[in-house]
């Protein structure tokens, strides 16, 4: 009898936290919905602007509270992150979702390499052997099995798990945030995010409320999906996992979004793909997993629990 409870308090747990990869494998086809590629800043404006003041209202004691530093460094951090959702939704708009979703899991192999070459140490064989399967998967996947280049918005998506992998290793070593409230840091992060947006949103494309008044019920829909959904329930669904179960569950759940997106762009979108493409995603998920498997063990200096990011998709 206790064994049953436990097996079904475990599976209590984890639901909300593969609801949360499930959502975040939707979130390249809900960009797809909402932007194209001359709309993309305005509706990243409008994303982060409708959940900062419910954010801000849950964080404001705790936004009190910062120092001086650790709104700089959240500052920073929040300049880093503007970049990853720059590149990811300009590439999303211009490459498949399916696509999308498998190429940005590049980011969990491309970590502990950045960590290792941080730290001087080389990885395990295992691990450098599932980078190189990753690789092999990504040429299928972006050449649909044949010989030709990746697209645009393959490159963006590629540049973005680059820097997704960058913000990991710089958040591990900002100081000034390690044992901050994880939801006051988010909130300057997405704040300054969301600031930078507005400021090149004056420059390109149309201004957001021009957007927020074109759009139809379906794409409020969409949209409210990546605020409500991709970000706020994302981010405290996290912060309460890493608490209620270890962080490799977490991060093992979570490492399922790109099959979720694999089958929202195949089964929603309609992505196509050719025998050598499929065999190509199909390596790339083996070679993530296999990589989360085998990576080098962090260094004790940057050591730190797996805390919760701001969803990023």
């Amino acid at each position: 009898m206790r064994a049953s409870q436990f097996s079904s308090s475990s599976v209590l747990r984890d639901l909300p936290v593969l609801l949360v990869a499930v959502v975040w494998g939707s979130s390249f086809l809900a960009v797809q919905r909402v932007a194209e590629p001359g709309t993309v800043v305005a509706m990243l404006v409008l994303r982060f602007g409708l959940v900062l003041p419910l954010l801000a209202l849950i964080a404001r004691r705790a936004l009190r509270r910062l120092s001086r530093a650790e709104w700089l460094g959240g500052a920073a951090l929040g300049l880093v992150l503007s970049g990853i959702f720059l590149l990811e939704t300009y590439g999303a708009v211009h490459t498949s979702a399916t696509n999308a979703g498998l190429i940005i899991s590049l980011a969990m192999v491309l970590t502990p390499l950045g960590e290792s070459a941080l730290g001087r140490t080389a990885p395990p064989r295992a691990f450098l052997a599932a980078a190189g399967l990753a690789i092999v998967g990504v040429a299928l996947l972006t050449g649909d099995g044949g010989l030709r280049p990746p697209t645009l918005g393959d490159l963006l998506i590629l540049g973005a798990a680059l820097v997704r992998s960058a913000y990991v290793l710089a958040m591990a070593r900002t100081r000034a945030v390690r044992d901050t409230d994880m939801l006051a840091v988010t909130w300057v992060q997405l704040a300054t995010a969301t600031t930078v947006f507005a400021v090149v949103a004056l420059a390109v494309g149309p201004a957001p409320w021009t957007v927020a008044l074109l759009y139809g019920a379906g794409q409020w829909a969409w949209l409210l999906h990546l605020s409500l959904f991709c970000t706020l329930f994302a981010f405290f669904v996290q912060m309460w996992a890493v608490r209620a179960t270890s962080p490799s569950r977490v991060s093992l759940l979570l490492g399922t979004e790109p099959l979720w997106a694999a089958i929202f762009g195949i089964t929603i979108a309609g992505n196509r793909m050719g025998p050598l493409a499929l065999l190509g995603g199909v390596l790339v998920l083996v070679a993530t997993e296999w990589g989360r498997r085998t990576a080098p063990a962090p260094s004790r200096d940057t050591a730190t629990e797996r805390v919760p990011e701001p969803a990023v998709a």
